[in-house]
């Protein structure tokens, strides 16, 4: 199959459009791919270390603002209409089979494009409560495709909707546990905890992390591992210094974690926002987490997100106004050093993990396929 991709401007959107692409080069062997994103966003970097080969294109595009006159609005639209005839020249020149979103802006005009040009069409909402672009294409596109089982309904002007979970579960099946370990200098019997927040870091959990370095020490028998984000990574470093006199040895303070999947597949609990990718990843793994929602993302979806596996008993929701260095060590004290706990958590984690998810979205790809090539 021939697949253009987009999504962009964080790593949550980039993800499962890899993860699709994977799976659709282990269904059909021949498959060629495209991506259109920004040249802002972090896809561009992220696809090119994927190991996929797949051509890169940019279209800019920016959100609206919530002052419906804002001149910026007026702005966005011109964006949008330039990106709407941007993405239909490289539409027409690679001729796909199919175009998948998978979130963020630049999906937009991209997909409005190929639904005008006849091109079947898939979305997928990676959140429990959609987005803005996506609920703006679902009156357009083929599929929309949904993480959360329950959620179809909040497309109702869609021509079809399926569950199939996050494709970054898939991307997660197959991590090297031992490859984690190795690549952070540890023994396969480590009790790793993970901290991190979201791709480019959360100013937040950096500040929770330096309060709580010197708190380390109490539990010796615990491995710590702080992505900071590229960001905050030099400051962050040095303060955790500064708070605990030296870096404690059972911390390592990282600016990114690149090879998340064998990391993550190595680690016992996780800390982190609660990101659609993020969600997926821990729950394919099972791994018990503390999710600590971002405040400052549209319709608060990652609230949402949180709490449907905190309900379920597989995660802690800790607020960030509630967040501190000492009441996020407690909790992870709380988990690490309960087993009982820690076994029901890891057991709830994977019954909400969909780690077929890939060959779900590929399923549906093959489906409005064939279906638009019956309509020619």
């Amino acid at each position: 199959m021939r697949i253009v991709f987009s999504g962009g401007g964080t790593g949550g959107h980039v993800y499962p459009a890899l993860a699709i692409g994977e799976q659709c080069l282990q269904d059909h062997p021949d498959s060629k791919f495209l991506y259109i994103g920004t040249s802002s966003g972090l896809e561009r970097d992220i696809v090119a270390r994927s190991g996929l080969d797949m051509p890169f294109e940019a279209v800019e595009i920016t959100g609206f603002r919530r002052k419906l006159a804002s001149l910026d609005n007026v702005k966005t639209v011109l964006r949008f209409l330039r990106g709407v005839g941007r993405a239909k020249s490289f539409l027409r020149e690679f001729k796909p089979d199919a175009v998948v979103g998978t979130g963020g802006y630049v999906c937009g005009p991209v997909l409005y494009a190929a639904a005008k040009l006849g091109i079947p069409t898939l979305v997928h909402e990676q959140n429990a409560i959609a987005g803005l672009t996506n609920r703006f294409l679902s009156r357009y596109v083929s599929t929309v495709a949904v993480s959360f089982r329950g959620t179809e309904g909040i497309f109702p002007q869609a021509k079809k909707v399926v569950y199939t979970g996050n494709p970054r579960a898939t991307s997660m099946v197959n991590a090297d546990a031992a490859r984690g370990f190795s690549s952070l200098g540890l023994t396969p019997d480590a009790r790793l905890v993970v901290v991190v927040g979201g791709s480019r870091g959360a100013k937040a959990i950096n500040e929770a992390m330096v309060e709580l370095a010197p708190l380390v020490h109490e539990l010796p028998g615990v491995q710590f591992v702080f992505g900071t984000g590229q960001p905050y990574f030099e400051s962050t470093a040095q303060r955790i210094q500064e708070a605990a006199g030296s870096v404690p040895v059972n911390l390592q303070v990282l600016p990114y974690i690149h090879n998340m999947p064998e990391v993550l597949a190595a680690s016992k609990l996780v800390v982190n926002r609660a990101g659609a990718s993020t969600m997926a990843e821990i729950t394919a793994l099972g791994i018990p987490s503390i999710l600590i929602p971002s405040p400052n993302v549209t319709n608060n979806h990652q609230e949402h997100n949180a709490r449907s596996l905190s309900d379920e008993g597989g995660s802690v929701t800790l607020l960030e106004k509630d967040l501190s260095g000492r009441v996020l060590f407690d909790q992870i004290g709380k988990i690490m050093e309960d087993s009982v706990r820690w076994e029901h958590m890891a057991k709830q984690s994977a019954k909400m993990g969909q780690r077929d998810s890939a060959a779900l979205v590929v399923r549906e790809l093959e489906q409005i396929v064939s279906a638009g090539q019956r309509r020619r």
